[in-house]
């Protein structure tokens, strides 16, 4: 049996913790959630030496041991509970060369609660650049620790980390500091009152409530235990920090040489340029601008081949199965249409994940969070709120919960409310696949038509949520504002492996969680289709024969289908409710692709393509693929149901509505209330049905 390390992976925000957890598990990583809370967990498995393994176990970045928001009291709880299944062996505390004494603060706390630590001092293959020298073994023998000096760039250092975790047993557990000494009458009362447990984890307990609030305990209960005011409890925790840094500058004297004059001032020019209050939203746009572009133009020959692929795998079901056979049928029209629909897509959210990833390994990203806390001050929002604004872009899920380090419940509150307008990865499939049927080919100043389309719907979606949070607030009236700090990385060409990690992993995530749930709908879809009440359904047949009794075979199966799916439980459903949507230039098809979306935004396009294909009884005059059936439906005039004006009409209802069950689920959950995810429900949908209104009736 081989035997297996438990490993904590903790540093601070922007240390390169993730290029070193990608490092150790490559793609033998997953994400959960921590138990009870809605914070993303990462976990990974490293092999060491023959018959050990390493399970990783990525926390969430932090700069100290006093928590103020979910993410860092995440790592606390961890540290201080070792009965908790996923309690380390060992640490492996990553910090940054170049900010090496700040990130040491953490280092120390950690290894004060005789937790054995190593330290891994990141980027060391910028040292030379930076005029940095480190005495390893006096740094070692200083902080009474292993050091693996690692750069993930060039792949140096990860060997020796490895072989650190294995030896881990040989690390002391020496606490740094006496933090007894900052006030010795009031640290042995606290020893006597909890003689069996560690002074330090004691005090770390304590302040935790001072620093975030009572918190449901998984570790000491500490409340009967008389203690101090918390004022004093807070001066406390300054003379602990002041103790620290003493202790680390005594360190750094001893064991790190910067050279100032080797210092460059590249980073402090390109901020100047990228992060100013003018050019710096120009060149945010161009950016824009070319990753739409080149989303249209890279991925048009996989989408091509993807799209064929599938129309083929359908034609050959239905020649290989039984003919006519309910297998064949649900096989041919209901699952691979359906997933079809969704897979056709992997090559553009591939590359819209691939241009994310490389703006936030570079650096640039927090740039951009910096330039956008301008305008949402205006706006009546914390600046924290940009992070999950962007994050939305990707998924409303996870950016939900990245509001959870705005300490302002009502700012917090208006942030969750608004996230869902910024356009989301899963509507990406709906606008891709209705720009590419009603907005022409052509080009204005070099990029085409389509590329500009996709990116005035992601500013469309984020100019809503911004208008909307500053309605929010005055109806609302947040009185206090809190303050937006972020760190600004330096700038680094995106290390390759990491990108390509995202962009699977992300990509894997996006079309597993979409597949479920097409595949699901999809089969439901065509049972309703594929059955109906009453004699219009079982005798259509009979019926459209006699109303055609000149038409041609192929023509009258096919008129045949459609009477069928007209008639069918899916068709009812679709007829209840076109006269509501008939003014938005929507027919009883796209009516239920509307409803079925509640699920999930993306499922709209395979939900069209499996009750076009089950439409049809035509198989024959070649393939037909998800875009050529969309591209032929026809009202009963003959007239296109996909022109200009109902396509602008759709991408502006999916620009606006919230077509999501699950965002609305974790609404519920960070609220603790259905009042707000009803609330966002209404109020979406109703926004979203008056501009899709207005823009048909305009445009038509």
């Amino acid at each position: 049996m081989s035997k297996q390390i438990k490993v904590a992976l903790i540093g601070n925000p922007n240390t390169g913790k993730t290029s070193v957890f990608n490092a150790l598990t490559g793609l033998k990583q997953k994400v959960g959630n921590y138990p009870g809370v809605t914070v993303d967990k990462k976990e990974g498995i490293c092999k060491l030496s023959r018959g050990v393994k390493a399970y990783i176990l990525d926390l969430p970045g932090t700069y100290s041991l006093n928590a103020s928001s979910v993410d860092e009291n995440v790592v606390i709880e961890l540290l201080l509970n070792k009965n908790d299944k996923d309690f380390p062996d060992v640490a492996v505390v990553v910090t940054d060369v170049e900010n090496l004494k700040r990130n040491l603060l953490l280092f120390t706390q950690i290894k004060d609660l005789k937790i054995p630590t190593i330290l891994v001092i990141n980027m060391s293959d910028v040292m030379s650049r930076k005029g940095i020298s480190l005495d390893i073994p006096a740094l070692e023998a200083q902080l009474q620790t292993k050091i693996a000096l690692v750069s993930t760039r060039k792949n140096k250092g990860i060997a020796l980390l490895k072989s650190l975790i294995e030896d881990y047993k040989s690390l002391a557990i020496t606490a740094c500091i006496d933090t007894s000494s900052i006030d010795s009458a009031y640290f042995e009362r606290l020893q006597k009152a909890f003689p069996n447990q560690d002074v330090y984890k004691l005090w770390l307990v304590i302040t935790q409530d001072v620093n975030f609030g009572t918190v449901a305990r998984r570790t000491l209960d500490v409340s009967k235990f008389q203690t101090k005011s918390i004022t004093e409890l807070k001066r406390l925790q300054q003379k602990e920090a002041i103790k620290r840094y003493q202790f680390i500058n005594g360190v750094l004297k001893v064991g790190q040489v910067i050279d100032r004059t080797k210092a460059k001032d590249l980073r402090s020019k390109l901020d100047r340029v990228l992060t100013h209050k003018v050019g710096g939203y120009f060149i945010f746009f161009a950016i824009l601008l070319l990753i739409f572009q080149a989303i249209y133009d890279w991925a048009t020959v996989p989408m091509d081949l993807i799209d064929t692929t599938f129309a083929s795998l359908a034609e050959w079901i239905k020649k290989a199965l039984p003919n006519g056979g309910m297998l064949t049928d649900l096989l041919a029209e209901g699952i691979v249409s359906g997933i079809g629909g969704v897979v056709i897509f992997i090559p553009q959210i591939a590359f819209l994940f691939l241009f994310i990833s490389i703006l936030e390994e570079s650096g640039y990203m927090s740039r951009v969070v910096f330039l956008m806390d301008r305008i949402m001050r205006r706006f009546g929002i914390s600046g924290k709120s940009v992070v999950p604004l962007i994050s939305g872009t990707a998924c409303a899920i996870p950016a939900v919960m990245a509001t959870r380090n705005i300490e302002n419940w009502k700012e917090r509150l208006i942030t969750i409310l608004v996230i869902p307008f910024t356009t989301c990865a899963a509507r990406l499939p709906v606008y891709l696949i209705i720009i590419a049927l009603v907005i022409p080919e052509g080009h204005f100043l070099g990029f085409n038509y389509q590329a500009l389309t996709l990116m005035l719907l992601y500013l469309i979606g984020f100019a809503m949520a911004i208008l909307s949070a500053y309605v929010l607030d005055r109806v609302m009236k947040t009185e206090r504002k809190t303050f937006f700090v972020v760190e600004m990385p330096n700038y680094k060409f995106p290390l390759l492996k990491n990108v390509a990690i995202t962009v699977i992993e992300k990509t894997k995530t996006f079309v597993l969680e979409a597949g479920k749930i097409i595949l699901a709908i999809s089969i439901i879809l065509w049972v309703m289709a594929s059955f109906g009440p009453g004699e219009k359904f079982n005798n259509a047949e009979a019926i459209v024969s006699q109303e055609s009794p000149d038409i041609l075979e192929v023509d009258l199966q096919d008129k045949i289908a459609a009477y069928r799916l007209e008639h069918s439980y899916i068709g009812i459903v679709g007829k209840t409710i076109e006269p509501l949507i008939k003014p938005l230039g929507y027919d009883w098809k796209i009516g239920i692709g509307l409803v079925a979306s509640f699920a999930a935004r993306e499922v709209f396009v395979g939900t069209l393509a499996t009750i076009y294909s089950v439409g049809s009884a035509s198989e024959n005059e070649g393939i037909d693929t998800i875009k050529t059936k969309m591209s032929n439906e026809r009202y009963s005039d003959g007239s296109k149901v996909f022109t200009f004006a109902s396509g602008i009409s759709l991408l502006l209802f999916y620009a606006f509505a919230m077509q999501c069950m699950s965002t609305l689920a974790i609404v519920k959950r960070e609220t603790k209330s259905w009042k707000w995810p009803i609330i966002q429900l209404f109020s979406m949908s109703i926004i979203a049905y008056l501009f899709a209104l207005v823009a048909f009736q305009i445009l038509k």
